[in-house]
């Protein structure tokens, strides 16, 4: 029983409920059974049937909200939801009205709309589950048949009865730059931005999202420990019975109202001190133009050595389009002009499509380690003479590559400042002696060949000057004492 379950028989009005089991936990991948009260989806109807700018954009695609007003349900076959292509003539078919899906999966039926060439009749899309990448819409507004569409980003969460803000979208919106614009909140909801001490964020300040109001569920199914931890008193409303979830989103509020999503908390990596959050690389990368999607990930392939790695697809063009030959080089140069060097991917892998879970939404344990062409090379000229064949071997090694070319960059393949000291203490096992800067310096493999014996980059250790201290046994206590 839910150890709260006096609760429900003092107040009848919340005695019944229904169990909505959520998505696998970012952390634990466990399933979790929610606890929603049943008066909570009929006001979610009720409420926003009275907000009807909200309700006739997004309530229909809901099983309950298609029932409720009038509306037919088109279930999508699983042989059918796999192929992007089988789905869109689907959507056509049935003349399909509102649809509801994931971005990932939206960016692969944009591609299957242009090859079928079928018109549909989607009046409104709305975008849920995961981030949205406004530049990868560009495609979708350039098709002269879409323009009768409007698209629609909703952010929700199963804790909250699914829908927490929602954000019209137009065509001029491809052009912003930032996170994922995710609107103004529905009614009967509050959503609060708070810094890491509970207190809200001014405007453009990034913040966690914690949502109150009549959606927020009553807790987790026989998880009473994670439910304290979630679920909160909320701090702004008087009385002590109103509740927050803490969602473990960021976000922040934009001038004129809005919310932007810039992520989790969870997907924030640290890697060698600094901390980074993926999402900000993952729109720089986006904004370049002819990419269509891009992913960032923290890779350990190499117990010890976590490198970002960014994956990417680009624009469906021809040869001659820009979008043609976007790789490693270009989109590293991109990035390292607007992020600093900590934050610039090490590995760029372009792939046809992004790989998807089941219920549409990116699978990144399917994302493939990165091979040599994902990292950035300089037309490949085998090394000359043995400094140069020493130091080729030493770095791949440990870059963990098969082969380096004479004018390659030590950063560029994915080096950084750790494994820079680690390249030059082999090369003084191997007799070349040379100061760590150097590599700062000269990061191509001829130029720090070259570098090697100069004594101009050798750093002269002065004289030790601290007199010679007479050695005498110390009791523990002085010791301390002195300490």
């Amino acid at each position: 029983m839910f150890p709260d379950h006096r609760f429900f028989f003092k107040y009848r009005q919340y005695a019944a409920l229904k169990l909505i089991f959520n998505a696998k936990s970012y952390a634990t991948g466990k399933v979790f059974g929610i606890l929603i009260f049943c008066k909570v989806p009929v006001n979610f109807m009720a409420d926003h049937v009275r907000d009807t700018s909200y309700i006739e954009a997004h309530h229909r695609y809901a099983t309950a909200h298609a029932f409720h007003n009038g509306g037919r349900l088109v279930v999508v076959p699983k042989d059918v939801a796999r192929s992007s292509e089988d789905f869109y003539k689907l959507v056509c078919r049935e003349k399909v009205t509102i649809l509801n899906q994931t971005p990932s999966a939206f960016q692969q039926m944009i591609t299957a709309q242009a090859k079928t060439g079928e018109e549909h009749e989607i009046r409104h899309i709305i975008f849920g589950g995961e981030a949205l990448e406004l530049a990868a819409l560009k495609p979708w507004y350039e098709q002269n048949q879409n323009h009768r569409t409007q698209l629609i980003n909703m952010y929700g969460i199963t804790e909250t009865t699914v829908h927490v803000t929602y954000q019209t979208l137009e065509r001029g919106d491809t052009e912003r730059h930032g996170g994922s614009p995710i609107g103004r909140r529905i009614p009967d909801l509050r959503v609060y931005i708070l810094d890491s001490y509970g207190e809200p964020v001014p405007a453009g300040v990034g913040g966690e999202l914690y949502i109150g109001g009549a959606g927020v569920a009553r807790g987790y199914l026989n998880r009473p420990e994670l439910t304290k931890e979630r679920f909160l008193p909320d701090p702004f409303v008087a009385g002590g019975e109103a509740r927050v979830y803490k969602t473990g989103d960021l976000g922040r509020w934009l001038p004129d109202g809005n919310i932007e999503f810039l992520g989790r908390n969870d997907f924030q990596v640290k890697i060698r001190g600094f901390r980074i959050e993926l999402g900000e690389i993952e729109a720089r990368i986006a904004d370049y133009a002819g990419v269509r999607e891009a992913v960032v990930v923290a890779r350990e392939d190499t117990a010890g050595d976590k490198r970002l790695v960014a994956y990417y697809t680009c624009a469906e063009t021809s040869e001659a389009d820009e979008g043609g030959g976007i790789g490693a080089e270009i989109l590293r140069a991109h990035v390292a002009a607007k992020l600093p060097e900590y934050m610039v991917p090490a590995a760029y892998v372009r792939m046809q499509r992004l790989p998807l879970t089941a219920n549409g939404k990116l699978d990144r344990k399917a994302l493939p380690a990165p091979e040599m062409d994902a990292y950035t090379t300089r037309g490949y000229e085998a090394p000359v003479g043995e400094t140069e064949e020493v130091l080729a071997g030493i770095w791949a090694e440990v870059l963990k590559i098969e082969r380096v070319g004479r004018h390659d960059n030590f950063f560029e393949l994915g080096g950084h400042s750790l494994l820079a000291v680690t390249v030059i203490e082999r090369m003084r096992r191997a007799g070349l002696q040379v100061d760590v800067r150097a590599l700062f310096a000269t990061p191509t493999l001829v130029d720090l060949a070259g570098a090697v014996g100069r004594q101009q980059m050798v750093v002269e250790v002065p004289p030790n000057l601290i007199p010679e201290i007479r050695r005498r046994d110390f009791s523990l206590n002085e010791i301390e004492y002195r300490l």
